[in-house]
């Protein structure tokens, strides 16, 4: 065999592919090794220009962050993880007629083909632990967490679990007290002053945000706002703004200053679609509850002080001609007939400013001062009337169901001002006159009487009335024996009839 056959034979040629295969294979796993190591004089620089801190920065920032893990260590343990079950019954559809009629038999049918059914509902919510009393931990937590709830369950953050029960609630305000009994030792929190918080303060919220997965969560942030109302369900706190994270679960939790102290308990948040934390959170104000709590503990419920006014936000045309601009408070539109208002001497226009030196800020907030006011306990209220001021003295009473009787809530009007707006929606002329009737309130003199929505007022027992100041003033110093009202109606000039007190 010749070279040529030699090097052209099979074995030679496969001999050769594994050789070149081999020699790229070594090639590439050269090349691949080479890329791959660190360029040690890169690594090098980096090391030799690491980023400096200033020593006095650093400081400050690791006292914070130690302030907020004391913060943290403090207040855990006095937070628990409130677990409720509710019975909801629902009508569910009845699955009658063929196949199962053929399988089953006829079956007995309602009105509607339905029938009633129970479902349980599980909750979730967050408490705060406040008294410890011969062997009984009471737990704070919001109204609504535990209001519908058939079962409660408490849970630690060192992992214990107790039966509670309802101790006493106030849905008015949305608080509510839980009770569970151990002899395990648990820490109570420290409830701090909420009218001492400002815009600006450090804000950390704590609870069980979205279910269990996340319970005793810490989020932080700072005080967004104070005096905040309009709150879920009629609630009439004036509300704590925070934009530390809040979230469903977070009900009844605390809000805690940089302290370790308890200054709210989170209770609602807003948001348009998600239903989920936007940096708008909202807490009850500690002082709007420590005194419930004992209340809670001795009657299982709240008692509220009345004063017997109805209270409106004046628009601002009734505040430039009250000459309330600058003012703020609440004006009493209407005062029922023997309350504590009516024998102090309030009368319909008078615009409140402040109790016992507490100055208002709004209507909400005003509802919120007397009703901490005790049964007999006498309060003094600054009022502006006839843009003069003045200080009157009135005897509280408790609050009760009969208050609500309309019958006796004077005058029973509310009347504004002509505007421009006015004007032009009832097609009225510049040179119309009188007071727009906004709202008359069914069984009220007023109503009786037959006064109606949109009816001009322009004569009250015949002394002209040409705008709102003189219409508080004929009515609070003309009307003691009767009251009648001029009106315009459509084109119809009328008086209507006389309401004898």
């Amino acid at each position: 065999m010749n070279i040529i056959q030699k090097l052209s034979s099979k074995n030679l040629l496969i001999f050769n592919l594994v050789l070149i295969g081999a020699i790229f294979g070594f090639s590439l796993a050269f090349l691949s090794f080479s890329c791959s190591t660190p360029n040690t004089n890169k690594q090098a620089k980096a090391q030799e220009n690491p980023v400096i801190i200033p020593a006095s920065a650093l400081a400050v920032a690791e006292e914070l962050q130690n302030a907020f893990r004391s913060v943290s260590e403090k207040m855990l343990p006095s937070v628990v993880e409130i677990k409720t079950i509710s019975v909801v019954r629902r009508q569910t559809p009845r699955f009658d007629g063929i196949p199962w009629e053929f399988f089953f038999g006829p079956r007995d049918r309602g009105p509607n083909n339905d029938q009633e059914r129970e479902f349980r509902a599980q909750a979730l919510g967050s408490g705060i632990i406040v008294r410890f009393i011969n062997g009984t931990y009471y737990v704070i937590t919001n109204n609504h967490v535990v209001e519908e709830a058939t079962e409660i369950r408490v849970a630690t953050k060192d992992g214990h679990e107790y039966t509670a029960e309802l101790v006493g609630n106030d849905a008015r305000k949305d608080l509510a007290l839980v009770s569970f009994k151990t002899s395990d030792q648990h820490p109570l929190a420290a409830l701090g002053d909420s009218d001492s918080v400002e815009v600006g303060d450090w804000a950390i919220a704590i609870g069980n945000p979205l279910g269990e997965q996340y319970s005793f969560s810490v989020t932080m942030g700072i005080i967004s706002a104070l005096g905040r109302t309009g709150g879920p369900g009629g609630n009439i706190n004036d509300f704590i703004q925070t934009d530390a994270p809040i979230n469903q679960g977070n009900s009844g939790g605390p809000l805690v200053n940089i302290r370790g102290e308890v200054i709210g308990i989170n209770t609602w948040i807003a948001s348009n679609y998600s239903g989920g934390n936007v940096g708008l959170g909202f807490a009850i104000p500690v002082n709007n509850f420590k005194r419930v709590i004992d209340e809670f503990i001795t009657t299982g419920t709240t008692k509220y002080g009345w004063l017997g006014v109805s209270l409106i936000e004046p628009t601002r045309e009734t505040i430039t001609a009250l000459g309330l601009e600058n003012k703020r408070g609440a004006l009493a539109a209407h005062v029922f007939l023997g309350s504590p208002a009516d024998r102090g001497g309030i009368r319909p226009g008078d615009f409140i400013t402040s109790v016992n030196g507490r100055e208002l800020r709004n209507v909400q907030q005003l509802q919120m001062f007397v009703g901490d006011l005790k049964a007999g306990e006498n309060a003094t209220f600054s009022v502006i009337r006839d843009k003069q001021p003045r200080e009157i003295r009135v005897r509280i009473e408790e609050r009760t169901d009969e208050v609500s009787d309309n019958s006796k809530l004077w005058p029973g009007v509310t009347a504004v001002p002509l505007d421009d707006q006015i004007r032009q929606t009832l097609q009225l002329d510049n040179n119309a006159r009188g007071l727009v009737v906004l709202q008359v309130i069914a069984q009220t003199p007023a109503f009786v009487i037959g006064l109606r929505q949109g009816d001009r007022i322009t004569s009250i027992n015949g002394e002209n009335v040409s705008d709102i100041a003189s219409f508080y003033k004929v009515l609070r110093e003309k009307t003691t024996n009767e009251l009648w009202f001029g009106i315009i109606r459509g084109e119809a000039v009328l008086e209507t009839v006389r309401f004898k007190r």
